[in-house]
């Protein structure tokens, strides 16, 4: 069935609630974050290779990162053509997991780039999975433990940047991830801008983390995480860093929502993140999926003809204006 892709919330107009529903379809729930209660944060910082193998394009790699001295695990996909020319760069797209997964998550994604790449849909990109652990949410942790935010803008990109042939700016840079990933890419986003051209959440829990704070409860998520000073869970508020980076967001960074109405779990704070970036005037494309639950494999196979059309159009656009300059 063909689907509209053109259609977005204008900036400074509120919608409410307002959707744009684009298929009826059955799932199977599968709570990635078990209802949004995380189960604690942990994580294996270099996996062993699954037995079933990877994906047509797809390595595993380490590096080491400096700041907790250890050698993390990370995927990269890269597309055919990049052995074919030695001169040429590529944009990419960053994948980030959901909650228990890690470097090696499902990979119908990058399965569905390849087929796109191959057929001339899409033009070649490349894309990284990164290694974020259970429960971390993409966010560092007060006692250092855990600095998974800092392991991934300050350690794997410039890795990625200084061994591929990447184009090493935010335009020829996404972010995107589903669940605890949709989550930690909306935040990671808001808090850098100048990085990324362009970002996907695919159902990912948004929520008010400054409003999350409660000293009488140390030991409940996230207090635990974020630790006793408040202004830690501001900083890590994707609310409060859309307004503090309003100016490096609006115009600049493209932004694109999907979740099902039936992912009960996640979507009411993404509609809540929705019409905030409606509130702020941030033009942006909300999609909710009509009966669709917390279902990442469904959810690609519903949108596979046009998963990549949003990030390949935002590098278009970013890149255009970069050269207009």
């Amino acid at each position: 069935m063909p689907l509209n892709w053109n259609c977005r919330f204008s900036a400074g107009r509120s919608f409410g609630l307002a959707v744009l529903v684009l298929l009826t379809i059955g799932a199977t729930p599968l709570f990635a974050q078990r209802n949004g209660k995380p189960t604690g944060p942990s994580i294996t910082w270099v996996n062993a290779i699954p037995e079933s193998g990877l994906p047509e394009g797809v390595t595993h790699h380490t590096f080491h990162f400096e700041k907790n001295g250890k050698d993390v695990g990370y995927c990269i996909y890269l597309p055919s053509e990049y052995h074919k020319d030695s001169s040429k760069r590529f944009p990419v797209i960053y994948n980030l997991h959901g909650n228990g997964g890690n470097e090696f998550h499902s990979f119908e994604d990058v399965t569905v780039l390849n087929e796109g790449i191959e057929s001339g849909k899409w033009p070649p990109m490349i894309m990284v999975f990164p290694n974020g652990g259970r429960s971390t949410f993409y966010k560092d942790s007060f006692d250092g433990e855990f600095p998974i935010e800092s392991m991934f803008i300050e350690g794997l990109i410039p890795h990625i940047d200084e061994n591929y042939r990447t184009i090493p700016s935010r335009e020829g840079r996404c972010i995107e991830g589903f669940s605890m990933g949709g989550r930690g890419s909306t935040r990671l986003a808001m808090k850098y801008p100048e990085m990324f051209c362009s970002l996907f959440c695919q159902a990912g829990n948004v929520p008010r983390t400054a409003e999350n704070f409660d000293p009488d409860t140390p030991d409940t998520y996230p207090n635990n995480y974020l630790g006793p000073d408040i202004q830690n869970y501001r900083d890590n508020d994707a609310f409060l860093l859309a307004e503090k980076n309003l100016k490096q967001i609006r115009g600049k960074l493209r932004i694109q929502i999907a979740c099902g109405t039936k992912d009960g779990g996640h979507l009411p704070t993404i509609r809540d993140f929705h019409q905030h970036l409606v509130d702020l005037g941030v033009d942006h494309t909300y999609i909710e999926l009509e009966d669709l639950a917390h279902n990442r494999k469904k959810m690609i196979e519903t949108m596979s003809d046009i998963w990549f059309d949003y990030h390949v159009e935002s590098l278009r656009i970013a890149q255009e204006k970069n050269s207009r300059r």
